[in-house]
């Protein structure tokens, strides 16, 4: 078995990828509100770039800090050897194409929402008159696609390492963890349990 395999916090990223479907129809309701104010590919762009921008360059300079569960976080000074290396892996120029390539296929799935959101318009979760509002709910909803996404796609590839390429990884600085990385909630000495008992005991 991948060393990777049993750490726990990849596994639950991994997992986000599962409520994608749940932003996805909430973007479709969005779109669904009113009637276009701006041609088709402006209203598709507005929402793509507000959902796109933010999670994009997060993954490209500060990739999300995969140690952390609601709003607590790992502080870093508690992660071993092997989750050190593991963050150096995000770091990499691999992830970094990833991430850039990620957003393209999730632009054409908005898109095809964009032109069946007429079908959803009778249970749209709001007047007609407010069409802004729907645009903002379709963005948010977007930002929320492409994070879970990002994620786990990047997460998805560190699954995929064999042991031998994580274990030639150098363990990324504890002291540099949080200025290069995106640190989410509370820091904490432990979230979840360790999943293999200590030695000795």
């Amino acid at each position: 078995m991948r060393s990777s395999w049993s750490e726990p916090y990849l596994w639950v990223h991994a997992a986000g990828a599962a409520v994608l479907p749940i932003f996805l129809e909430l973007c479709l309701l969005g779109f669904a509100v009113g009637d276009p104010i701006l041609p088709a590919g402006l209203e598709v762009g507005l929402v793509a770039v507000i959902g796109i921008a933010p999670l994009l360059w997060m993954q490209l300079f500060r990739p999300f800090y995969i140690f952390s569960l609601m709003v607590f976080a790992l502080k870093p000074e508690s992660l071993t050897v092997e989750q050190r290396r593991i963050l150096s892996l995000f770091k990499m120029q691999e992830s970094r194409v990833l991430a850039a390539v990620t957003p393209v296929f999730l632009v054409g799935v908005l898109w095809q929402l964009y032109r069946v959101a007429p079908v959803a318009a009778t249970v749209a979760p709001f007047p007609a008159g407010w069409r802004v509002l729907g645009l903002l709910i379709a963005a948010i909803a977007f930002l929320a696609c492409n994070l879970f996404l990002q994620v786990s796609v990047s997460v998805a590839r560190i699954l995929l390492l064999s042991n031998a390429e994580v274990a030639a990884t150098e363990p990324f600085p504890a002291d540099k963890i949080r200025q290069n990385f995106t640190i989410p909630g509370i820091q904490v000495n432990q979230i979840l349990p360790p999943v293999l008992p200590e030695a000795g005991s």
